[in-house]
C-alpha cells in the first residue's frame, strides 16, 4: 500500500510539473527581414540581428548571404513580449564561432521601429554624422620614389594620394569619423585583374597603415593616405602601375576584416584623369553601394 501511495504521489507531482512547464512556455512571434545589398562574408563571419529592448540588445539570430546576395534566413521566431517592446533593430557582423554573446563593434545597419516596421540604414558605421555629403580629392604623384631634395622625377602617374598636393600635401577627403570596428581603405581598380589596396586609415590627414608597394627612397610618404606602386606587385599585377584612367575607390572595411577584397560599402568613387599633380581629381558619393532594407514584426 505504501509503495502504491508513493507511486501515485510521484506521478501526481510529475503531472503538476509538466503542467507548470506548459504554462511557462514562451510565446513566439516572427520577425521578417528584408535586406538588399549585403554580400557573402565568407566562412569565418556571419550577420546577426539584434532588437533593442529596454535599451539592451537581444539577438534575433544569425544568417549568411550567398554570392547572389540571397539571405540564408529571412524569418526568425522571437519572444513575443520582447519583440513587441523592441524600439530598434541593429545588424552586426560577427565571427562565425563567437565566444562573446554581446554584439561586435561592427554594426552595419540600424533603424527605429515605427509601428511594426523599421527602415534600416548605415547609422552605426559612423560615430558622428553620415555619408550624405561625402566627397574628396586625390592627386597623382610618386613621393616615395624621390630622393630627398631632388625634386620631381617625372613618373607621377605611378602613385595615388588622397588629399590636395602641396608642401606638404593636406587632407582632401570629406568623410565622417568612423565608429569602432571600421576603417577606411583606398583602392585602385585594374580592369581584368581586380582592386589593389592603397592601405587602411582612420585619420584623413596622416600616413595610412600600409606602404608595401612604395618606392625604396622614402617608404613613409606624405601625411595623407595613399600609395605608390613600384615594389612587391601581387600576382596578376604589373608594377610600376600607371594609375591614369583607372577607377579609384574609398571603401569602409570591418575591423577585423573579413576579406582582402573591398567590402560592400564604397562611399567614394572617382576616375583618375591624365594630369598629375598639381592637378586633382574628384571623388564623388557612391550611395548605390549602401545596403537597404526593412524589418517587420
Amino acid at each position: 500500500m505504501i509503495k502504491k501511495m508513493f507511486l501515485g504521489l510521484a506521478l501526481g507531482l510529475f503531472a503538476i510539473s509538466c503542467s507548470n512547464d506548459d504554462d511557462a512556455t514562451v510565446a513566439l512571434s516572427n520577425l521578417n527581414v528584408n535586406l538588399n545589398g549585403l554580400e557573402n562574408l565568407g566562412a569565418d563571419f556571419v550577420y546577426e540581428g539584434w532588437i533593442i529592448v529596454n535599451g539592451s540588445p537581444v539577438s534575433t539570430g544569425t544568417f549568411t548571404v550567398n554570392d547572389s546576395g540571397a539571405l540564408s534566413r529571412t524569418s526568425f521566431a522571437i519572444n513575443s513580449d520582447q519583440l513587441a517592446s523592441a524600439t530598434a533593430f541593429v545588424l552586426s557582423i560577427e565571427p562565425a564561432v563567437d565566444p562573446d554573446p554581446a554584439p561586435a563593434p561592427t554594426k552595419l545597419l540600424a533603424g527605429d521601429f515605427s509601428g511594426n516596421t523599421a527602415t534600416v540604414g548605415l547609422g552605426p558605421v559612423t560615430s558622428n554624422g553620415d555619408f550624405n555629403s561625402a566627397s574628396g580629392n586625390f592627386f597623382l604623384r610618386t613621393p616615395t620614389d624621390e630622393m630627398p631634395g631632388a625634386g620631381n622625377n617625372g613618373n607621377d602617374q605611378y602613385g595615388v594620394w588622397f588629399g590636395n598636393p602641396g608642401m606638404p600635401p593636406t587632407a582632401g577627403l570629406n568623410l565622417p569619423p568612423l565608429a569602432d570596428g571600421w576603417k577606411y581603405e583606398g583602392w585602385v581598380v585594374v580592369d581584368g585583374v581586380g582592386p589593389l589596396t592603397t592601405g587602411t586609415f582612420t585619420t584623413l590627414g596622416a600616413v595610412d597603415e600600409f606602404n608595401g608597394f612604395s618606392g625604396a627612397e622614402n617608404t613613409v610618404g606624405p601625411p595623407v593616405p595613399g600609395e605608390d606602386f613600384f615594389l612587391n606587385a601581387p600576382a596578376g599585377f604589373t608594377f610600376p602601375l600607371d594609375v591614369r584612367g583607372r577607377t579609384v575607390v574609398i571603401s569602409v572595411e570591418p575591423s577585423p576584416d573579413n576579406s582582402p577584397a573591398p567590402f560592400l560599402l564604397k562611399p567614394l568613387l572617382g576616375t583618375a584623369g591624365n594630369d598629375t599633380a598639381p592637378a586633382t581629381h574628384d571623388l564623388n558619393l557612391n550611395a548605390s553601394s549602401f545596403p537597404t532594407g526593412t524589418i517587420v514584426r
